[in-house]
């Protein structure tokens, strides 16, 4: 009988260990740098003729910008938008303002 008791532990202790390992923690708003983009929504950004604003606030990822900031769209590519403040183009999320990425 305590044989059969220690083996149960066994087997308990080792797949709490498994399922500690494929545990993912993820962390919102993501750190400067770490979010990729797709290349096309780069490409795109970069490639526009797109007049630049003046703007006092700051302008970081994360950040959430006015709604009297105009964003662009990105054609065929849902959940990125983009505005140039500033003389810097940045990435945003259309529906929420806030910035996703600063390109330099």
């Amino acid at each position: 009988m305590r044989t059969i008791m220690l083996a149960a532990a066994a087997v308990l202790t080792i797949s709490s260990a498994a399922f500690a390992q494929s545990t993912v923690i993820i962390t919102d708003p993501a750190p400067t740098g770490s979010v990729v983009l797709p290349g096309e929504v780069r490409t795109y950004v970069m490639e526009q003729n797109t007049p630049s604003a003046v703007y006092e606030g700051d302008i970081a990822v994360g950040a959430t910008l006015p709604d009297t900031v105009e964003v662009h769209t990105v054609p065929n590519i849902d959940g990125y938008g983009y505005t140039v403040i500033n003389e810097r183009r940045v990435i945003v999320e259309p529906k929420t303002h806030r910035v996703i990425q600063v390109l330099e």
